[in-house]
């Protein structure tokens, strides 16, 4: 293994690490670089590698968060005294159940259908547009819904919301924020509850591809620069995370917006 094959697999990484958190598509933005610069992108095991790398990084953001709703959750389900806060994070959970099931169901019967019908690198472009439109014009909304007065109704349509993102170049996080925000959600709320979605999603995906893993050669002649490419995801979704919730709390989604414009622009011209 060469340092140019190392550094082609660490580029990848980055790239897998800064854009899954911002809606932007990573998935899509693999798609791109695989066309334009005549890359090859490597197969399921190099995705599950970084984009365990991502979910990682989600959970140190959110882990006082998950490790309070996890202990509420319970203490709602077994405790003879039930606070308000129990109750509040308990139903949270609930909604995130539900909210999973469209993606989990839709990715499990039909996710070889949904890429052989939706695929080429201009495909790519046009969903780039998409996710820039439905960025555009939600970029003003902050709703008044916290944590405890979110519905069954929302977490249906934000849970939908993340299976249309199985469409390649269709932004999880873009998808599933825009949807929080169109139902009223405050821009904290609409963010955590789109990560916090993205957690059982992933890691169920990875759950159900470990005997891919397991059997696939490449894990053990590529480990080296796998390695390489994990700690690079992990250490740029978690900056890539922390900006977007910058840019979140400042109501400045228009920025992704444009960038989507110009990037499914240009591909949709030159590809």
């Amino acid at each position: 293994m060469d340092l140019i094959e190392i550094i082609k697999y660490v580029f990848l990484g980055l790239l897998q690490g800064i854009t899954e958190p911002i809606p932007v598509s990573s998935s899509g933005h693999l798609v791109i670089f695989q066309h334009f610069f005549n890359m090859e992108i490597p197969g399921l095991s190099f995705e599950l590698f970084v984009n365990f790398a991502s979910l990682i990084a989600v959970v140190i953001i959110y882990r006082q968060d998950l490790a309070r709703i996890i202990q509420n959750g319970l203490g709602f389900l077994f405790s003879s005294e039930k606070t308000e806060s129990m109750k509040k994070d308990f139903y949270f959970i609930l909604y995130l159940i539900i909210g999973t099931i469209p993606a989990a169901l839709i990715g499990l019967l039909f996710e070889d259908q949904i890429a052989a019908v939706f695929k080429g690198v201009r495909v790519i472009g046009f969903t780039l547009l998409i996710t820039g439109l439905a960025l555009w014009l939600i970029r003003n909304l902050n709703g008044r819904k916290s944590e405890g007065e979110l519905s069954f109704k929302d977490a249906i349509i934000v849970g939908s919301a993340q299976a249309v993102a199985l469409i390649p170049g269709i932004s999880r996080s873009g998808a599933t924020v825009v949807a929080s925000m169109a139902m009223g959600m405050k821009r904290e709320t609409a963010l955590k509850f789109s990560f916090f979605l993205y957690i059982p999603i992933s890691l169920g995906g990875m759950i159900l591809s470990v005997s891919d893993l397991v059997n696939d050669p490449a894990v053990n002649q590529l480990m080296v620069p796998y390695l390489f490419a994990f700690a690079t995801s992990l250490i740029a979704s978690y900056f890539s995370l922390k900006w977007f919730m910058n840019i979140m709390q400042r109501g400045k989604l228009g920025y992704f917006s444009v960038y989507c414009f110009i990037v499914g622009t240009l591909v949709i011209i030159f590809a």
